[in-house]
């Protein structure tokens, strides 16, 4: 799982390091002592060996999908041979006295090897057979073994137990942003449609007798339900930039006031066209809650931290509650075509009103690179 898989190479290179460096550790610590032991030249193939398979199995411990099982339990057998091998080739006083194995802690990261792999329960199990080869091999029953067989265990299931946490939450987590991914397409594909329909029916109310028109905006409705219906994307618009100005400014007429700078508000393509989008369906909103004889002023200033659209009109208002209320009806025209749009650029919509006064709307999109 790629969301894991995030999570978790941090720790299996640390793993690998650590496997490298206990090697490293273990050389030496003969290399000081090699003298001492009954037969090390035993010793020395061993740890030749064990060198060879390190450096062999280095890049399959990068992650759980490289490192099988089988090279965990390849792994495993170089842990439990060296532990074993070392109560034979070591003399009883120095076994007795508590000297370390051959591998010393590089057993610890076939312990770790298996928690990355499968959780706390594989590394219980590779810790117990390792704890069992220095109860039988290498020492006994002692004091020292079993501290170091207690640390080895808890040392390893705990790893393990936090990895499987880890991976529970990336899987939980990956769930949600698809989930997320799926409602803000579908919501999307929803204004669309929604303010296409808006569209139709104000031709409906405005031009009843153009019939060829509105049989062309039915046409686009239904090719645009078409696709909504069986999960085809509706046509992106382009790369590039473009000018608000126009697109906004394409509204005005006696009745609708549009101010704009006089140089041009160059926007990405995609916000551009969706700020457009969120501009009409607050007309739209306009024509149909205010009346046709309502008055609109659009204005539009471009900063150098953001662009602003203010959409007001001279309509009758709304009392404090009625959006939250709408959209509990199943009204979307604000939720969705306006706030909606605006969020998915990474702006904002804010709606103002008082009875009696009309209602603004105020469409920000943050420039990147901007203070706010």
């Amino acid at each position: 799982m790629a969301g894991g898989m995030s999570v978790e190479l941090p720790l299996w290179r640390a793993m690998g390091y650590f496997r490298v460096l206990a090697l490293g550790y273990a050389v030496l610590r003969f290399f000081s002592a090699y003298r001492e032991f009954l037969h090390p030249v035993s010793g020395w193939i061993y740890l030749g060996a064990l060198t060879l398979w390190t450096l062999a199995s280095t890049r399959a411990f990068a992650g759980p999908k490289r490192c099988t099982w089988a090279v965990l339990g390849t792994d495993l057998l170089f842990a439990v041979f060296g532990i074993v091998q070392s109560g034979f080739i070591d003399t009883p006083a120095r076994i007795h006295a508590g000297a370390p194995t051959l591998p010393t802690i590089w057993a610890a990261g076939t312990v770790l090897g298996f928690a990355g792999k499968g959780g706390w329960r594989p590394a219980a199990f590779a810790g117990a057979v390792i704890g069992a080869a220095n109860i039988l091999g290498h020492g006994g029953i002692s004091p020292d073994n079993l501290h170091n067989i207690v640390l080895l265990l808890v040392a390893g299931c705990a790893i393990g137990y936090v990895i499987e946490l880890a991976r529970a939450s990336e899987a939980v987590l990956t769930r949600a942003l698809q989930v997320e991914a799926a409602t803000r397409e579908r919501e999307r594909l929803s204004r669309d449609i929604h303010d296409g329909v808006l569209q139709v029916l104000a031709l409906v109310h405005r031009q009843q007798g153009d019939g060829a028109e509105l049989g062309r905006l039915a046409g686009e409705q239904e090719r645009a339900l078409r696709a909504l219906m069986t999960g085809a994307q509706l046509p992106e618009p382009g790369d590039g930039e473009a000018d608000l100005r126009p697109l906004v400014s394409r509204h005005a007429n006696e009745r609708i006031t549009v101010a704009a700078p006089a140089t041009p508000v160059l926007l990405p393509a995609p916000v551009a066209a969706e700020l457009a989008a969120a501009v009409a369906a607050a007309l739209d909103n306009v024509r149909v809650h205010a009346g046709e004889g309502a008055r609109a002023w659009i204005l539009l200033e471009d900063e150098p931290q953001a662009v602003t659209v203010s959409v007001r009109d001279d309509g009758p208002g709304f009392p404090a509650g009625r959006l939250a209320q709408a959209q509990r009806d199943g009204r979307l025209g604000v939720s969705q075509s306006i706030r909606g749009r605006m969020l998915d650029l990474g702006g904002s919509a804010e709606l103002y009103s008082v009875p009696g006064q009309g209602v603004e709307v105020e469409l920000r999109w943050p420039r990147r690179g901007g203070d706010d």
